[in-house]
């Protein structure tokens, strides 16, 4: 019965006039996808485990270690006094000026994309990139993949806890697909969305823009990793692949409540996001089971185009996005597969 609801307001849109159809069919899907507690309380865990395991972390740091931070514009260069693996590129840019600090999405460390709000390891020469910076690909790519985070923090949150939902996946970024996606499982197979429905979905994600949320990364085990995940059968399955194959380690990343699973890296904070659509749903075939598949269009904050030109973006943003998610892509295909799209 129930879909989708304003998180502030509450408002509920239904979809079904029968309600005791509609139980049946939620009950047929939770057949195979069960879970012990709520999607809201599974997901107040993720986040308490991350800030838990945040914290930890700094706390292992033990005695603080000053490192030389060697800050590269193409009018000047700065030496910064940083604490080893505790000051971020976020926190050498307030020491250079607010203004910095705000339009910063993406740094790089010895020439390496890293997130503003990640760890600095050791001495290194940094640069920081903002959405205007020209020849860093990287930007463009960090800022498709939050925008696909930023989507299933959306998904998670829109549909009411009586409606199972299963966060699947995001393909790496692909400009040239004309979309970012992300795919979930929903008990709502017979849902068509509205033309209310998509606007109600736009508005959530605004909501997140708006309040400007810190992106925040941590690499966790694969133990810590399960555990946060436990009531997602798609991410328990594909956390163990992701851990062989990265060092035993999975790397999360947490936007206000809402916690992934993502390589990285992502630009600094919601804010960056300027204006968003969603412009599509399209059912489709994942792993033997019905899926949705949502898509969307956005560009940066500070980046204006006429209402023409957005319209063709939104209206090619509607066509399927046939991208296909590699759960296991090498680190070096991984980089390939983002300079093709750079290049596209």
């Amino acid at each position: 019965m129930v879909c989708i609801q304003s998180l502030e307001s509450k408002i509920v849109i239904s979809r079904c006039k029968n309600f005791s159809t509609c139980r049946a069919s939620i009950k047929l899907c939770s057949r195979y996808f069960s879970s012990s507690v709520s999607r809201s309380e599974a997901k107040k865990r993720r986040h308490d485990l991350f800030e838990a395991e945040k914290k930890s972390q700094r706390s292992a740091v033990g005695r603080i270690e000053k490192i030389k931070v060697l800050y590269n514009t193409h009018e000047d260069e700065v030496t910064m006094l940083m604490n080893k693996n505790l000051s971020t590129p976020h926190d050498c840019a307030k020491h250079i000026s607010e203004g910095v600090a705000n339009l910063s999405a993406l740094a790089l460390v010895d020439g390496v994309p890293w997130d503003m709000h990640r760890p600095l390891p050791g001495p290194c020469e940094l640069k920081l990139s903002t959405m205007k910076t020209p020849l860093v690909p990287a930007v463009n790519n960090a800022f498709w993949r939050t925008c696909s985070f930023m989507l299933g923090a959306v998904i998670d949150n829109a549909f009411n806890d009586e409606v199972t939902c299963h966060l699947h996946s995001f393909t790496a970024p692909n400009i040239r697909s004309g979309s970012f996606v992300y795919d979930a499982q929903l008990d709502l197979p017979n849902w068509t969305p509205t033309a209310s429905e998509m606007r109600v979905l736009s508005s959530e994600f605004t909501k997140f823009i708006q309040q400007e949320l810190p992106i925040d990364r941590l690499e966790v085990n694969e133990a810590l990793a399960l555990e946060m995940f436990q009531d997602n059968p798609f991410k328990s399955k594909q956390i163990p692949d992701i851990a062989e194959r990265s060092n035993q380690k999975v790397t999360l990343y947490r936007m206000g409540q809402h916690v992934d699973i993502s390589k990285g890296p992502m630009v600094a904070n919601s804010g960056i996001v300027g204006r968003f659509t969603m412009t599509a749903i399209h059912k489709i075939q994942k792993e033997g089971l019905e899926m949705f598949r949502f898509q969307g269009i956005a560009l940066p904050k500070g980046i204006l185009v006429n209402h023409v030109m957005y319209g063709l973006l939104e209206k090619r943003a509607q066509k399927l996005n046939d991208i296909t998610w590699m759960p296991r892509i090498t680190e070096q295909e991984h980089d390939e597969h983002i300079k093709v799209a750079a290049k596209n």
